[in-house]
């Protein structure tokens, strides 16, 4: 998912949602691998996409490199 705040936009995994804040799984999109955990207060959200072309993107390049062991 992309996640849009009033101080960045980044995507990730959403890994809690509480009233008063979100914890979120920030993916460096250059190696595709998780480089930070942050937590946002919820008020500060502008946009939230779970779908597009460029979730779709990042899905895709994630699932390549999943092991098929």
């Amino acid at each position: 998912m992309f996640i849009r705040w009033a101080t960045g936009g980044e995507y990730g995994k959403l890994i809690y949602a509480g009233t008063d804040f979100i914890e979120f799984n920030v993916i460096n999109v250059d190696t595709m691998e998780y480089s930070e955990t942050v937590l946002i207060h919820s008020p500060l959200i502008l946009e939230v996409s779970i779908g597009g072309s460029d979730v779709a993107r990042i899905v895709a390049e994630l699932s390549s490199k999943i092991s098929m062991d």
